[in-house]
């Protein structure tokens, strides 16, 4: 399972540059990232090279951060290729409360992190079905 580096942001300027330079000056690189708003707040998601250290040094700095396991899996880059590996999941009555991909080259493949209900199951499911799963190792090293 891949750490995920979730920062809570006031909807406010100057907010998100202060964890990228944070995370800049500490020398950790940003893999993935998503960012969902509201008009008071915003939940910034990360996959970043080094995840323990992330979190230390966001919480030294006063931000608050939270650490939480996500899943990756690789899927061709065509079209209904993420359907195609979201039904497995659907068979099997497991809730995807979010995800959010990127391009890995040179494979040109979609790199998709999920956040599901039931990580050990659906894990399970994905190796039977043969959809690759990503280790941290190579997320952390991209």
């Amino acid at each position: 399972m891949i750490k995920q580096i979730s920062v809570f942001l006031e909807n406010k300027s100057g907010r998100l540059i202060r964890v990228t330079q944070v995370l800049g000056e500490a020398g950790i690189s940003i893999r993935g990232v998503s960012i969902a708003d509201t008009s008071d707040f915003g939940i910034l998601r990360m996959i970043v090279d080094q995840p323990d250290k992330a979190i230390t040094e966001l919480k030294e700095k006063g931000i608050m951060a939270t650490v939480t396991e996500v899943i990756a899996i690789e899927v061709p880059d065509i079209p209904g290729g993420l359907a195609n590996v979201l039904a497995y999941l659907e068979e099997v009555s497991i809730n995807i409360e979010y995800l959010y991909s990127f391009i890995e080259k040179p494979t040109h493949n979609a790199i998709i992190m999920m956040r599901v209900e039931r990580i050990a199951d659906a894990l399970e499911v994905l190796k039977k079905k043969n959809v690759p799963i990503v280790t941290d190792e190579r997320i952390y090293t991209l």
